[in-house]
């Protein structure tokens, strides 16, 4: 039996896996961690639940049937910066690509490892519970670290709480070069390099946001062969 510790954070968790006995089997191994789990094996029936009761954090298999994980990711999005944990197979780089470019916080690699996906979902909600108490401002664009929310030229950004920390981190070193290890390290507590298409699409996704210009971005600049810089006018 796994053993867990009732300080631990605790968080109620939306889980949809549509194989019963990998569902079964996650929701019990979470719950003796801990968490509030509430599983389905639909995405149909995950998006219903968002919008009736909202989760702390949604983990979604990419292989659902009818609506996948990753359009329900995408669907979760439009609604909610919920964050979302994905559930893919070995070797889909696809669907990892995919499903991060759809705003997804992290990925876990199936066969799931119940300790690795507990120790994923209190990363990402550390990341949401990570606040600040100043306002910086770089010209339009002004961060208000205690309220978590940036605004550019007076319009709310709507970022997930992912891409509302790496911009923190970025900012904590203006005109300093991050690298995409470090990145890993301190947003997503990843330590293995090959996960760096996190980095580059988290970082695709927040200039998509701030930029006039993604292609040519002003606050977040490439320092190609090292790693991401925050340069602001």
């Amino acid at each position: 039996m796994v053993e867990w510790n009732n300080n631990d954070r605790v968080a109620g968790i939306l889980l949809v896996e549509d194989d019963p006995s990998v569902r079964t089997a996650l929701e019990l191994a979470l719950s003796r961690q801990g968490h509030s789990v509430t599983a389905y094996g639909t995405g149909e029936e995950a998006l219903d639940h968002v919008r009736a009761r909202r989760p702390e954090i949604a983990i979604l298999d990419v292989m659902l049937p009818g609506i996948n994980g990753v359009e329900v990711c995408r669907r979760i999005r439009k609604l909610d910066q919920l964050p979302v944990i994905l559930l893919t197979a070995r070797g889909d780089d696809l669907d990892i690509v995919v499903g991060l470019e759809a705003g997804a916080d992290d990925y876990v690699v199936k066969p799931v490892e119940p300790r690795v996906l507990d120790a994923r979902i209190r990363a990402v909600l550390r990341r949401v519970e990570s606040t600040a108490t100043d306002r910086i401002s770089f010209g339009d664009l002004v961060i208000d670290r205690g309220a978590l929310k940036v605004s550019l030229a007076g319009r709310e950004i709507h970022l997930t709480p992912t891409e509302l920390r790496l911009l923190l981190e970025l900012v904590r070193h203006p005109g300093q070069v991050l690298n995409r290890r470090y990145l890993l390290r301190v947003i997503w507590d990843h330590t293995h390099a090959g996960d760096s298409r996190l980095v580059d699409t988290c970082v695709q996704r927040v200039r998509a946001k701030l930029e006039k210009v993604p292609a040519n971005p002003t606050y977040i600049q490439t320092v190609r062969g090292f790693g991401y810089r925050f340069s602001p006018p």
